[in-house]
């Protein structure tokens, strides 16, 4: 089997195969790592890779499968986690280059500890922005990341290495975080699926107000099935709710008969969606009407610039992790420029002007979801343009992140939002759709993920062999 034909398999075909015999985790493993070493030379979404640990581990596996014993539905599963999330014994680094003499990580995080108990094997980690805080895929340690649908263009970040080394055919599923949206950007520009889940869902550490953890995969199927083994209580995060044992990859039928659905595509401020996106969601919301949903025009509570205050915590909060980086010169290989003067702004905020700015955050959530009230989900852009050039910071230079209106606002209210592609544009460039539901409601943002996947009129062609 070829390594395009074996990454173009769902992970319910690969367990069977395990299952059946008919495929052997060992060679599985070693045919992923050959592929994505191959393509990484042109996108650099990946390092740190630990090709005799991986395949060691999948041995592990083989004879599980084999004793009929497998430890769930990713046993044996090629995947990578973001350079975000601490290991034991692997790199940390930020996507910061000062931090490239830091010893690894000391601890695993919560999804580090689902995937090893869940049998998973981990062969590399995903690139990423400097401190998380760039929708981008430039890092200051990493170089620049490339879309493998055109290597021209971004891949969003902050998962920047998950989104384009998963659209490449390099491994079945990745772990990312997201704080404004650095799960669902680049799976919208790599045309992947992706879900920020509801604040809790799934542990991760640092325990955070804003940040979680969430899946990438290029089916609902397989980001339910990482789903599955990351809903799990941890106590060191103190946002942690006990799971609840749902097993989101056996739950995905679902009928979107009488539903009520809202159409969102103005924010109420920032920037208009391109006229590509605009029509993508005006068309996803016509296919689910055409399955008998009720879609109608959502209208948006934020006549005022809501992104302002998340923008200046998210300043402040760069500012401290920036002081406190080991011993650097500033140099553009320690840290990004763009987020060095940015972060530099956060020195000139007050303990007064971060107060008043979460209070403007708190009036923002209450708006927001008071406007939910009514509706069974909403479905809006991922971001207001289908791409830019991959070695920018975003949109814009200045501002980096204000790009993410339309993702971050749903990180303050903590409700759950997945991304899917439903188009292309005329360059060929996938184009995401959000789904966004109540909190507590991941299986049914998921479901209609999966509906909306299932009504798309396009083939995903993907490019497991990067395209220029």
């Amino acid at each position: 089997m070829s390594a395009e034909e074996l990454a173009g398999m769902s992970l319910s075909r690969l367990a069977e195969a395990y299952a059946s015999r008919d495929l052997s985790p060992v060679d599985v493993v070693k045919d992923v790592i050959a592929h994505s070493e191959a393509v990484n030379a042109s996108i650099n979404a990946l390092f740190s890779f630990r090709s005799d640990d991986a395949i060691a581990s999948a041995r592990q596996s083989e004879a599980r499968w084999k004793a009929k014993a497998a430890l769930g539905p990713l046993d044996g599963v090629p995947m990578t986690v973001k350079d975000s999330v601490a290991m034991v014994g692997w790199p940390y680094f930020h996507g910061i280059g000062a931090n490239r003499s830091l010893p690894p990580s000391n601890y695993d995080s919560p999804p580090a500890i689902a995937l090893h108990a869940a049998g998973a094997v981990i062969f590399a980690k995903t690139t990423m922005p400097d401190c998380g805080l760039m929708a981008s895929g430039i890092s200051s340690l990493h170089g620049v990341t490339r879309n493998p649908w055109g290597l021209a263009w971004n891949t969003g970040g902050s998962s920047a290495g998950a989104g384009a080394s998963l659209a490449a055919g390099a491994g079945f599923v990745s772990v990312g975080t997201d704080i404004a949206g650095s799960v669902r950007l680049p799976a919208a520009h790599c045309g992947l699926a992706s879900l920020k889940p509801t604040h809790g869902r799934i542990p991760h550490l640092p325990a955070d107000t804003m940040r979680m953890a969430g899946p990438m995969g290029r089916r609902v199927d397989d980001i339910a099935r990482l789903m599955t083994v990351l809903t799990r209580q941890d106590e060191r995060d103190t946002w942690s709710f006990p799971a609840d044992g749902t097993r989101y990859h056996e739950r995905l039928g679902r009928d979107v008969k009488g539903l009520k659905i809202g159409l969102l595509t103005d924010m109420g401020f920032g920037a208009k969606p391109e006229a590509a996106v605009r029509d993508a969601v005006e068309e996803a919301g016509k296919l689910l009407a055409g399955a008998g949903a009720i879609v109608e025009p959502f209208v948006s509570p934020l006549g005022y610039d809501a992104y302002a205050p998340i923008d200046l915590f998210l300043q402040v909060r760069g500012y401290l992790e920036y002081s406190s980086l080991p011993p650097h010169t500033d140099g553009d290989r320690d840290i990004n420029p763009y987020v060095r003067e940015w972060c530099l702004g956060g020195a000139r905020r007050s303990g007064a002007d971060l107060y008043e700015a979460l209070g403007q955050i708190g009036k923002m959530k209450a708006a927001l979801l008071a406007a939910f009230e009514g509706w069974d989900y909403v479905i809006a852009p991922t971001l207001p343009v289908v791409n830019f050039p991959a070695e920018e910071p975003g949109v814009s230079r200045q501002n980096p992140l204000e790009h993410t209106l339309f993702t971050a606002m749903f990180n303050q209210t903590c409700q759950p939002a997945s991304t899917v592609c439903t188009a292309f544009d005329a360059r060929h460039l996938p184009i995401g759709i959000q789904i966004i539901g109540h909190r507590f409601d991941d299986l049914g943002v998921l479901q209609m993920t999966k509906v909306l996947e299932e009504l798309r009129p396009v083939t995903m062609d993907w490019p497991f062999q990067p395209r220029a």
